[in-house]
């Protein structure tokens, strides 16, 4: 084999484990949440963290007991958050909103896809469905 022949065989293993690495980082909704359901849950913001590949809601959401159960609610990353005018601040610990997303595949999770999400104290809205998202800043 000559040293061009070479130089590509290398080239084409690197390439292919370069784009092997990022897919396998990330995951298929479907394989974790019910995207055909729609849940909606209603409480306090403990967390927002605005990252990628997901950005992700925590909260606190208390029943007619008075028991407090702890959803994780994954959204877009940080990036097109932005894009749509979801900042790193935009929600803060003691926030109450209203999420609506599809239901983990293991309940006892507690988790969400993120759909809409509204906090009624200002009327804050992202949907979706709506073209960017329809989110507004505090």
């Amino acid at each position: 084999m000559n040293s061009m022949s070479q130089k590509r065989s290398v080239a084409l293993v690197a390439a292919a484990v370069f784009a092997v690495v990022p897919a396998s980082a990330h995951h298929s909704f479907a394989a974790t949440y019910f995207e055909e359901q729609n849940i909606t849950v209603e409480g306090k913001v403990s967390a927002f963290l605005y990252r990628n590949p997901h950005s992700y809601v925590e909260m606190e959401s208390t029943d007619s007991r008075g028991a407090t159960t702890k959803w994780i609610a994954e959204w877009f990353g940080s990036g097109r958050l932005s894009r749509v005018g979801v900042e790193p601040d935009t929600f803060k610990p003691g926030d109450q909103v209203i999420i609506t997303g599809a239901p983990g595949r293991d309940e006892k999770e507690h988790r969400l896809h993120l759909k809409t999400i509204l906090r009624p104290s200002d009327g804050f809205k992202f949907d979706h469905m709506q073209p960017y998202g329809g989110g507004r800043r505090r």
